[in-house]
């Protein structure tokens, strides 16, 4: 196990508690991940990447249908809407930016169709999809 040190060199143990609420959120993340993509799943759409990672920052899902692509941002809360608030404009950002470095890969390049959607899951799962949530202004 890595630690971090103090300047004075002696170790310093990751506070237990910290620890298991961060492998509690990673736990949750996934799992609302996974329902938003079978959500998507059932509308005919076809997952292309899970977390994908470029220079510019993480989406946490791509899906396509027909000829469009679809980057979409997942976000658990208590509420849909609490989940909605916790999307921030320089997250926004990233993830357009990550978008167009995804589709510079692509055939059609940056003339690629393609859609910005915020996925939000609640305490008890359900998956509310808000299309074209964000974008390039």
């Amino acid at each position: 196990m890595k630690h971090e040190r103090y300047f004075d060199g002696a170790p310093v143990r990751p506070d237990p508690a910290r620890v298991m609420r961060g492998r509690v959120a990673y736990s949750a993340g996934c799992l609302a991940e996974g329902s938003v993509a079978r959500a998507y799943v059932d509308l005919r759409y076809e997952v292309v990447a899970e977390r994908w990672r470029g220079r510019g920052g993480e989406i946490d899902l791509i899906l396509r249908k027909d000829e469009e692509y679809v980057f979409v941002e997942v976000k658990k809360s208590a509420r849909h809407a609490w989940a909605a608030e916790r999307i921030s404009a320089r997250q926004i950002a990233r993830i357009c930016n990550a978008a167009l470095e995804f589709c510079g890969g692509l055939p059609s390049g940056l003339l690629t169709a393609m859609r910005f959607d915020a996925a939000l899951v609640d305490q008890f799962g359900r998956v509310e999809i808000v299309e074209n949530a964000f974008g390039m202004n």
